[in-house]
């Protein structure tokens, strides 16, 4: 399948909301920031540009789903929480008028989380996004990615991890997950819906059991740094399809933080949190086009 897909990427700061309590280990705050690079390209906002607080949810354009898979539409009923560009919460609404491309190109920014979960042979856990998905469908991406339906992310992690990958919630406990960083992306699925996230990075290295959800998985691997790179590489050769989250995600930071995946947890974090720091300019004018 040959869609078009943008996305486009920026470091939002380390800390997040005091809702998502960090790990002992990885409680550091970032330093004070300089001025905001100007970005040239016409479909990103810089951070402190004028951006129109969200004060009720966005009216829903009439968009037909009765082409779509039935347990697919019923999820697109849950709420979704609202941010502004600072990941301040605004308000809440619907994950069918969050993803609605309609909505997204009025500023509509919502809260999400990725999960990667590496096994003890630092081998990580990728799915392919079954062909019922509304989004990306088809697509591989990592471990997991969703919403919190509230504040906690650990616990909508683990949440999800269960209802996607049918792993008990006793073998990803949120105490074991770490958090890294956070994300703003953007990226277009199709003519009719499409992401807007700020994104929290969730690392957690365990060995698990699966059982996926058909309807959510359409298969599922365990790949090495080499193997992920082959992947890389037969996507930029339209061989196979990957999410634009976690491609950019694995262009930028991924094999950094994957080095440093045995080394003790205080020096990881600090060893990461300067890599993110020094890309952070690069990063907000970062722009993928693909046709």
């Amino acid at each position: 399948m040959v869609r078009g897909v943008w996305a486009v990427l920026r470091m939002v700061s380390r800390e997040g909301p005091a809702a998502l309590k960090p790990n002992a280990n990885a409680s550091r705050r970032a330093p004070p920031r300089r001025n905001p690079p100007v970005h040239a390209a016409s479909c990103w906002r810089p951070r402190h540009s004028e951006v129109r607080p969200l004060q009720s949810a966005a009216r829903m354009p009439e968009i037909t789903t009765d082409h779509l898979d039935e347990k697919q539409v019923q999820l697109l009923s849950e709420m979704c929480i609202l941010i502004d560009e600072n990941d301040h919460k605004i308000g809440a609404d619907t994950k069918k008028n969050c993803h609605l491309n309609s909505n997204i190109d009025k500023g509509l920014l919502h809260r999400a989380f990725s999960i990667f979960i590496f096994n003890s042979e630092d081998k990580l856990l990728l799915q392919q996004r079954s062909d019922a998905k509304i989004t990306f469908p088809g697509c591989f991406t990592n471990t997991c990615c969703s919403h919190p339906l509230h504040t906690d992310m650990r616990r909508a992690a683990q949440r999800r991890l269960g209802a996607e990958l049918g792993i008990p919630i006793e073998q990803v406990p949120p105490d074991e997950m770490t958090y890294l960083t956070r994300i703003h992306y953007k990226a277009q699925s199709d003519g009719v819906w499409g992401e807007h996230e700020i994104d929290y990075i969730l690392f957690m290295q365990k060995d698990v059991d699966l059982k996926p959800d058909p309807n959510e998985i359409k298969s599922h691997c365990y790949v090495s740094k080499e193997e992920l790179k082959e992947m890389l590489n037969k996507a930029k050769h339209k061989e196979l399809e990957i999410t634009p989250w976690f491609r950019l995600i694995a262009d930028t930071f991924l094999f950094t933080w994957w080095d440093n995946l045995q080394t003790s947890s205080s020096l990881w974090i600090t060893k990461i949190y300067t890599t993110c720091n020094h890309t952070q300019i690069r990063l907000q004018s970062f722009q993928i086009l693909g046709s």
